[in-house]
């Protein structure tokens, strides 16, 4: 499954490498890719073990809010 997600707060390579981490750690995510001039990160994930909310968590506990 693939999700588009609109994430605030990302202006550089290491927002970009500290989001794509903190997704790429969650058991379930295939795949996570930052976007920095569009503020989205389109994540390849296994929705039976990883939920939007976990990966809005991951995200949010780094530092950057998602819209």
């Amino acid at each position: 499954m693939e999700k588009t997600l609109e994430v605030k707060g990302m202006t550089c390579g290491h927002c970009k490498m500290s989001v794509e981490g903190a997704l790429n750690e969650l058991e379930g995510v295939n795949s996570a890719e930052v976007d920095l001039k569009e503020d989205k990160v389109m994540v390849n994930y296994d929705e039976s073990k990883v939920s939007i909310e976990e990966m809005e968590s991951a995200i949010e506990e780094q530092g950057y809010d998602v819209v």
